[in-house]
């Protein structure tokens, strides 16, 4: 008995890299399965064979680090993160590669640093040339990936000020509450264990309910799983090619759409994080936020419709106009949250509105992002909202340059310096866009898509290089070194820069 309880004990006292090394080697056995159901045994040997050496390594590891612990306690579980979406992918794809054969490992690489991320930049143009088993294992690695962001987020990310928590009120020196306080004092690998086991079933359980609503739509089974995933994960990874391509229809895209709000708050699904302020759904500012941008983009782009039919005396078809109003809600509302999915009526808003320029639209949405601590990209509405509350104030200034502000209700959740800490990260993405644009034009890459590519990494949203140029953007066609660039320009995107900073800093390891 004694024995027994011992083991997990053990396992737990593991590094946190090691762990998630061995949840992804467990994981290759569930598309080994699937392949091996379909009589591909190329590529389930590929899967079953990698997993079981990737136990055998992390085993091997185990022992000889034996029973140390490891010396840093939050520090050390950034490092983790960094090494999962760094080191990881070197293993994730070697099943990849040898399931196709005739891909470079690079491709290989890339495709699961760009999955691991939730970017979901697709290397694989053509879905035909991957097998169905792969395209399993690609929304797996993204599932994953998004499952260890929801977790971090509360467990690393927020105990540390990072992530978008440095706005919050928690943020600020004396700004948490007690229980906020005690968590220091806590073992961050206990911590971080206790609430993986209590959002990792909602984030199943959820992930569960979509794919069964999509499949009562009409999707198959493999499809409707890779566009649960993709949805929950925000990655936009799918195997068909996009939600346009699905079988399921506008009923599809509706059901997607409802799940695409979790991506905006975290308060869609937890309360974990609030420790100042209404935890009231209501309440935040970030929903509220999203879903202005989310309901006036559309508006905006019917009002110039009908600006421009009312001067040539044109007349509307509801039905087109109610399409074409759903294209744009659900895009607008896919790309904010960085998740990349293109509505079937997108081309049809696109007509009706004349919209002659959508890139720009689809890259400054995902610029701005979805919600602090969950698994979108970009900016973070909540870093947006303090930007607007402290232009709003300076306004305010040049009218009554003798008035004071007051904290209302609706800003109890970031703290009194939370627009200069949003500006500064601001500057910062705005740094590392321009820097990283600018090695890709070093390396070969035009200055557009230079531009695009930038953004589509470091906003974690990948569909952009198909969709926001004249033309899509072939990525095996790029040079190494730029597909090492982006690989570094995602990893960027995912942890933000403020966390690779705070990594490189001496004082935070000293702290």
């Amino acid at each position: 008995m004694g024995r027994r309880n011992k083991t997990p004990n053990r396992i737990l006292r593991l590094p946190l890299f090691l762990l998630i090394w061995s949840v992804a080697s467990l994981a290759m056995w569930v598309p080994a399965a699937h392949a091996l159901a379909l009589n591909d045994h190329q590529t389930s040997r590929a899967f079953f064979y990698t997993g079981i050496l990737g136990l055998f390594l992390v085993t091997l590891a185990g022992l000889s680090l034996g029973n140390r612990v490891p010396r840093y306690g939050m520090p050390g579980q950034l490092l983790s993160l960094l090494a999962t979406f760094v080191i990881l992918p070197l293993f994730l794809a070697v099943p990849v590669q040898e399931s196709l054969r005739n891909t470079s490992f690079l491709n290989a690489y890339f495709d699961m640093v760009s999955a691991v991320t939730t970017t979901g930049a697709d290397i694989y143009a053509d879905p035909g040339r991957l097998p169905p088993s792969v395209h399993l294992w690609r929304a797996m690695v993204a599932w994953l990936g998004g499952l260890l962001m929801w977790i971090s987020a509360s467990a690393v990310l927020a105990p540390l000020s990072l992530g978008g928590f440095e706005v919050t009120a928690r943020g600020e020196p004396g700004g948490g509450s007690a229980a906020h306080s005690q968590i220091q004092d806590v073992d961050p690998k206990r911590r971080l264990i206790e609430i993986a086991l209590t959002l990792g079933p909602v984030y199943a359980g959820l992930t569960t309910v979509l794919w069964i609503l999509l499949m009562i739509t009409g999707e198959t089974p493999l499809v409707g799983m890779g566009h649960a995933m993709s949805i929950l994960a925000t990655s936009g990874i799918s195997a068909v090619g996009g939600v346009e391509n699905a079988a399921s229809g506008i009923g599809g895209e509706m059901v997607m759409f409802l799940f695409m709000f979790f991506a905006l708050s975290r308060l869609t699904f937890s309360d974990d994080t609030v420790t100042v302020g209404s935890g009231r759904l209501d309440k935040d500012p970030e929903f509220r936020t999203g879903l202005l941008i989310i309901v006036g983009m559309p508006l905006l782009l019917i009002l110039w419709h009908w600006f421009r039919t009312f001067e040539v005396g044109a007349h509307s078809e509801p039905v087109q106009a109610l399409r074409s109003f759903w294209g744009g809600l659900f895009t607008v509302m896919s790309f904010l949250s960085t998740t990349g999915f293109e509505s079937a009526d997108w081309q049809t808003t696109r007509e009706w509105s004349g919209l002659q320029t959508p890139g720009m639209i689809l890259l400054g949405l995902s610029v701005i992002g979805g919600g602090v601590a969950t698994t979108a990209g970009g900016v973070k509405l909540l870093r947006v909202y303090a930007l607007y509350l402290n232009g709003m104030r300076e306004m305010e200034r040049l009218v009554h340059p003798s008035s004071v502000s007051g904290e209302g209700s609706g800003n109890k959740r970031i703290q009194r310096n939370g627009a200069f800490v949003a500006w500064i990260f601001f500057m910062l993405f705005a740094l590392s866009l321009a820097l990283i644009s600018i090695a890709l034009s070093a390396v070969g890459s035009d200055f557009e898509h230079s531009l695009i590519l930038a953004i589509a990494a470091l906003a974690t949203t990948g569909p952009l290089t198909e969709i926001a140029g004249n033309a899509p953007i072939v990525l095996t066609s790029l040079a190494p070194a730029a597909k090492l660039i982006l690989c570094f320009a995602m990893v960027l995107g995912r942890l933000e820069t403020l966390a690779i900073i705070a990594l490189l800093s001496p004082n935070f390891w000293r702290s």
